[in-house]
């Protein structure tokens, strides 16, 4: 064993405090499992039966499908978001037909799964889907599948099953997947980005290789580009995969590895919750990257990104190893920051945590350059006039409006300048008191830890102790206690909408500890609140 894992595991020690014992546990976890821990996701699952069913695990990762097959025959959240899940797995269950595996057990979920997209996920305007990363990249490479899988089949299968084609969305086409396979088979240099999708690319990643651990961190692209070109083109590639597979008991999760991006937020969180943390060096020095040309990526694999680079900035500053953050400034747009150069669209929470990482360095150096007083005073007015009406923040990493709501509050209460930035905050510890639901719990869909543990925070960010605050406090605490046993759902953005467990687990306990502070004692049942509550949802 390392001297830095001697050294986490020795921290995990009890102290008496139940909160600090919680977080010494996941910060040993960050060191001892450092590709992160996320869900397992269907539809990473789903590519993996269908593009490699040699891998370890393959009857295993069916049978995950096959429980995870909601009462109407999708997979996946509710909405838009079951429409990428549904079609990995149904098509990933035709492959699986297709590849002599027992009709019985699979005919019925893929003929329920083709119902739920004919009838329902299909039937739909593209413009109302969820802006989930390259769908419309994803969804015309699965319908295609889907019917080119169809019309193989014999005819006493056929004739049970939908007949092709599966129509698109209307408003979406395959133009833009087209354009994009005939630019990287002509050796186009794509945006880095697009390796996280090279499972429905149809070519080779540039950067493959026997060194290379993950194709754009995503176990479908790296195991497509293994059942190309063998396990032996890439033995670290391989052993990564067998790895995920080994821990998850076949399924994998996505995005993997998640080194910097876990790291990054649970340590800010915890430490902005007031809770002592002591990283061993390692992690630390995993976030330094952050500190030179263009910043860091979530993990091996992917481009470097602002938001990435910002909460690790942060991060580093309220540890004791503060940085310029200069290397934001490649991100600065005419709106604001961008996430990275070309994204679509604009994130409310990579801007907040921009704001966070410059007010860190103000604080620290008030004379600073200009530029970083100006680049605060900008998103003090940017973030207000991206909130909504209700008071809320929407944002494209995530499907809930307490995580963005939560990211703008903390960063505009703490280093906001202005009318508007006070404003902006008061109008949303109001919505988040409005929204509350009769069991003391936030959520979108249903209440959940998650939404609770960023709302609680919300109103812990005003300074206020009106009584209704107080009862909502209290009544949001009890929740946590309540859900410990319940699952967290999938609610982050990514080829699918996925659950990082650790960070979510963070930001519970954060929760929680900020309670305690507000109450004046210490949280003595903290761990059941937030580190026992581990289970996640597919």
């Amino acid at each position: 064993m390392s001297d830095g894992a001697t050294r986490v595991l020795a921290d995990t020690e009890t102290t008496g405090d139940p909160t600090a014992d919680a977080a010494r546990e996941l910060i040993a976890g960050l060191a001892l499992r450092p590709w992160g821990q996320v869900a397992a996701s269907v539809y990473e699952t789903g590519r993996l039966v269908a593009d490699a069913p040699w891998l370890d695990g393959h009857h295993q990762r069916i049978a995950f499908l096959l429980r995870g097959q909601r009462p109407d025959g999708a997979w996946g959240p509710p909405e838009g978001y079951a429409l990428v899940p549904t079609l990995s797995a149904t098509e990933a269950l035709l492959a699986a037909l297709a590849d002599g595996e027992p009709r019985t057990a699979l005919l019925a979920p893929v003929a329920r799964g083709l119902d739920a997209l004919v009838g329902t996920l299909l039937r739909t305007d593209a413009r109302t889907l969820p802006d989930t990363p390259a769908l419309d990249l994803i969804v015309p490479a699965l319908v295609d599948r889907i019917n080119g899988r169809l019309a193989g089949l014999g005819r006493a299968t056929a004739d049970r099953l939908p007949r092709p084609p599966l129509p698109l969305p209307v408003g979406l086409t395959v133009d833009r997947l087209r354009a994009v396979r005939a630019a990287v088979a002509a050796g186009a240099a794509l945006p880095p980005k697009l390796t996280h999708f090279y499972e429905i690319l149809d070519a080779t990643p540039p950067d493959a290789g026997p060194t290379l651990t993950a194709v754009g961190a995503s176990p479908a692209a790296t195991a497509a580009w293994l059942s190309a070109a063998g396990p032996a083109a890439g033995p670290t590639a391989y052993a990564f995969l067998q790895t995920l597979v080994r821990e998850g008991g076949g399924p994998v999760p996505c995005p993997a590895p998640i080194t910097v991006f876990e790291r990054a937020w649970v340590l800010s969180g915890l430490h902005r919750a007031g809770i002592a943390v002591n990283p061993p060096n390692s992690v630390l020095e995993s976030l330094t990257a952050a500190t030179t040309g263009q910043g860091i990526a979530t993990g091996d694999g992917l481009p470097t990104d602002a938001d990435t680079t910002s909460v690790s900035l942060d991060a580093l500053a309220r540890l004791g190893r503060p940085a310029d953050p200069g290397s934001l400034w490649a991100y600065e747009t005419a709106d604001g920051f961008c996430t990275w150069p070309g994204e679509d669209g604009f994130s409310v929470t990579t801007n907040a945590h921009v704001l966070d990482a410059f007010g860190q360095h103000l604080t620290r150096h008030p004379d600073a350059d200009a530029r970083y007083h100006r680049a605060v005073e900008r998103l003090s007015e940017v973030l207000p006039r991206h909130q909504s009406a209700d008071g809320t923040w929407q944002d494209r990493w995530h499907a809930s409006p307490y995580y963005a709501t939560a990211c703008c509050v903390l960063a505009l209460a703490e280093f906001g300048r202005g009318a508007a930035a006070a404003e902006a905050v008061d109008r949303a510890a109001g919505w988040v008191l409005n929204s509350q639901r009769a069991d003391g719990s936030w959520g979108r869909w249903d209440g959940t830890a998650e939404e609770t543990a960023y709302a609680l925070q919300v109103l812990l960010a005003v300074p206020t102790t009106v009584p209704r605050v107080d009862d909502a406090l209290a009544r949001g605490h009890a929740y946590l206690h309540e859900a410990a046993d319940r699952e967290h759902p999938p609610l982050w953005y990514g080829k699918e909408l996925y659950c990082p467990t650790v960070i979510v687990r963070a930001a519970v306990l954060a929760a929680c500890r900020l309670v305690g502070l507000r109450t004046g004692g210490a949280d003595r049942s903290v761990v059941d609140c937030g580190y026992q509550a581990t289970k996640t949802a597919t």
